[in-house]
């Protein structure tokens, strides 16, 4: 019943979320961890922190890991959470499969057309909304500490977060900010503890 929850489930992120990844970000979250509890807010961030630093889409490595975490704590099979990993990914990923192939026939045809052009339009703020809201749901009490409990570890969650935001805008290395970000957090937080 979980596989096939985790299809249905997968398959309408796949179909309604737009601008990628990070856009489904807030709508994986909400199903996973909000509307089923198949994992913990704290699984969903290590997830997210997972899928970002592995190679391929942020919303396809997501659903990957939370298909395989959701079925591995519902069963604790391996074979069942590798099964609930490639169902999840399928599913994801079906929509925009089907959508592209219905889609790529006439967006050719009309892709100068003033609709067309329209719509992408609207689109546009639509996507970065639902990137920014993947931004704010991870900053969340959980991960960066909070002011009164833990002044310390929020103000160097903040900080680490400026720093990050300002170097990207500079045309920073991602890869670089990660892995400058995860020394200083683990030299840091290792200190700290």
């Amino acid at each position: 019943m979980l596989l096939v929850k985790l299809f249905v489930t997968f398959f309408k992120i796949g179909l309604f979320s737009f601008g990628g990844g990070y856009g489904m970000l807030s709508v994986i979250q909400g199903e996973v961890v909000t509307r089923y509890s198949w994992l913990t807010m704290s699984e969903f961030t290590d997830i997210v922190a997972i899928s970002q630093m592995t190679p391929g889409p942020i919303g396809i490595n997501s659903a990957t890991y939370v298909g395989y975490t959701a079925m591995n704590n519902a069963y604790g099979s391996l074979p069942l959470a590798v099964l609930g990993s490639v169902t999840a990914s399928l599913a994801v990923m079906l929509p925009s499969l089907i959508l592209m192939l219905i889609i790529s026939r006439y967006l050719m045809k009309y892709s100068k057309s003033a609709g067309v052009n329209a719509v992408f339009r609207l689109l546009r703020p639509a996507v970065v909304g639902l990137i920014v809201s993947a931004a704010l749901l991870l900053m969340s009490a959980e991960n960066y500490g909070s002011l009164p409990d833990e002044p310390l570890r929020f103000c160097v969650s903040v900080l680490i977060t400026i720093v990050a935001f300002i170097a990207m805008r500079r045309k920073v290395s991602p890869i670089l900010i990660l892995v400058a970000s995860g020394i200083f957090g683990a030299l840091f937080y290792g200190l700290v503890q």
